[in-house]
């Protein structure tokens, strides 16, 4: 019997695992053996896929963009597969508190913006990329309020982004930074009331997940794969619920042209160096 292809996951919720559950076994009864393991964090899962201890990856834009440098560095191939409809051309926002007598990003100097954890980057990357764009340096300029939850999850736990909301409504900063998803699902579940915020500013678009191919992945086996997936229809409802619970209504080829903003924030920050090394200070996965 061939080896299954080897998939790896980051555990940042318990659907994860009816999630890949749920997809191996649509998989296999489609002709393709697949198995998957779960990771703690992204960290570890791009040092494996580079050095061929899994063959695939779900991976957030980050881990992407590490496996991308840790395979350049080694001379091994990585190429992206499929991504969902949901994770091209998002945006995140800054806001501020409706009655906060703030009317332009030039306004938050010297004071105090909330972020989520130090490795999100939908709540704290590429939110201080575009302030710093627009002429504000993090640090420097304004204060940055960090929500570590889930540190090593890459944003995925949104955690974070919830916590600074709430430092938002509880007067402790001047303005929260958030994807603009979770700002509305703040606003939905009350952390953020009705009325309560305004948006400041909102970033470019950007790309997030990706299933990324490593290098022991068999060319015709991430073909098949892919094509697999592409198949998936939500008029199925076995993969209807999957697709529900992963948050997409359809898979679409992946690219790489959404992660230049990252990968500019990635640089100024110091998070990775070019080889794929990790040197963010403080940064413990």
């Amino acid at each position: 019997m061939n080896s299954p292809l080897l998939l790896g996951a980051v555990a940042y919720d318990p659907k994860v695992v009816t999630i890949w559950s749920g997809f191996r076994s649509w998989l296999r009864r489609h002709d393709l053996p697949l198995d998957f393991v779960l990771h703690a964090h992204y960290e570890r899962q791009a040092e494996d896929l580079v050095h061929g201890r899994i063959d695939a990856a779900w991976h957030s834009p980050l881990a992407w963009l590490r496996t991308r440098r840790l395979a350049r560095a080694a001379g091994m191939p990585v190429r992206p597969l499929v991504m969902r409809d949901t994770d091209r051309d998002l945006t995140s926002v800054v806001v501020v508190r409706t009655d906060a007598p703030i009317g332009a990003v030039a306004d938050l100097k010297d004071r105090a913006v909330a972020v989520g954890a130090v490795d999100s980057p939908q709540a704290t990357l590429l939110p201080l990329h575009h302030l710093r764009e627009l002429g504000l340096e993090p640090g420097v300029d304004f204060r940055v309020v960090r929500h570590d939850t889930g540190v090593g999850l890459h944003g995925d736990h949104i955690g974070g982004e919830r916590d600074a909301a709430r430092a938002l409504m509880a007067g402790e900063v001047a303005a929260a930074c958030m994807i603009d998803a979770n700002h509305l699902l703040f606003g939905q579940e009350g952390t953020l009331p009705p009325g309560a915020t305004r948006l400041l500013t909102r970033t470019a678009p950007f790309d997030h997940c990706v299933l990324a191919a490593g290098p022991s992945l068999d060319p015709e086996l991430g073909e098949r794969l892919t094509a697999l997936l592409l198949s998936m229809s939500a008029a199925d409802p076995e993969v209807r619920h999957l697709m529900d619970l992963e948050g997409l209504t359809r898979w679409l080829p992946g690219r790489e042209s959404g992660y230049g903003a990252l990968t500019a924030a990635v640089d100024e920050e110091g998070f990775y160096d070019a080889d794929g090394r990790v040197t963010a200070t403080g940064y413990r996965p």
